[in-house]
């Protein structure tokens, strides 16, 4: 099987790439961007290029609204064969430069072997694939969700054009729960998701903050007088 998965920070799909490299028999690994393309631009030229914080947008799929993804760096510890100092010297570029690029090298070629593919989505096709999974299923799905069903058919349909792997069925990943971009399904079925029933009164409930002073101790004993979990000291 294949798995798309909806990606800012590269976390659940650097799981699923040591999943696939640990034995897991798998066709494809789909990433899925939207706006913020930041690994997806890499997947497709080998250019690691960070955004800064003026350059990073804001959309609908705000979980993936990330201009460096921190968990990239363990994946390509193991597309350099593992060797730290090879990864200081693209994170020396990467902090003094803003970016490398692999293109034209050896380690690009393993990225391409790797068997990661991705594609990128926007605001309108989030719009559109909520829409259409609603009208085929009356199944509602969340924007990032969307972002992962979107790429994820533009992978299956090039595959079906090559002729490639046609009977290999493609999981998406979900990854929130439609409840909480209300305003973004309103704006692509014209009806809010459903809430589970633990969050029908989530506005009108108490609000609970402490502001502290920048102090790790200070945190240390908050963490401690708030853990009835495990009761363990938290250092």
């Amino acid at each position: 099987m294949s798995f798309t998965v909806p990606s800012g920070n590269f976390g659940n799909i650097l799981a699923g790439w040591i999943a696939k490299n640990m034995g897991l028999p798998m066709a494809q690994l789909v990433l899925a961007t939207n706006e913020n393309d930041v690994l997806d631009e890499f997947l497709r030229s080998g250019r690691y290029r960070v955004r800064s914080a003026a350059q990073t947008r804001v959309t609908s799929s705000p979980s993936m609204d990330i201009a460096k993804a921190s968990n990239f760096e363990r994946y390509m510890f193991d597309i350099v064969g593992r060797d730290p100092e090879l990864v200081r010297e693209l994170w020396w570029q990467v902090d003094t430069h803003g970016e490398f690029d692999l293109a034209g090298t050896s380690f690009w070629e393993r990225v391409r072997a790797s068997g990661l593919v991705s594609g990128s989505s926007t605001h309108a096709d989030r719009l559109a694939t909520i829409r259409s999974v609603f009208d085929a299923r009356s199944v509602i799905v969340d924007p990032h969700t969307a972002d992962g069903i979107k790429v994820a058919r533009e992978v299956a349909g090039k595959v079906a054009r090559e002729g490639r792997q046609q009977d290999v069925p493609m999981i998406c990943l979900e990854t929130a729960l439609p409840a909480k971009f209300a305003a973004t399904i309103i704006e692509a079925i014209g009806r809010p998701p459903e809430r589970p029933a633990e969050y029908q009164d989530l506005e009108q409930r108490p609000q609970r903050v402490d502001v502290i002073e920048i102090d790790a101790e200070r945190v240390k004993q908050i963490i401690r007088r708030h853990d009835t979990v495990t009761g363990k000291d938290a250092e």
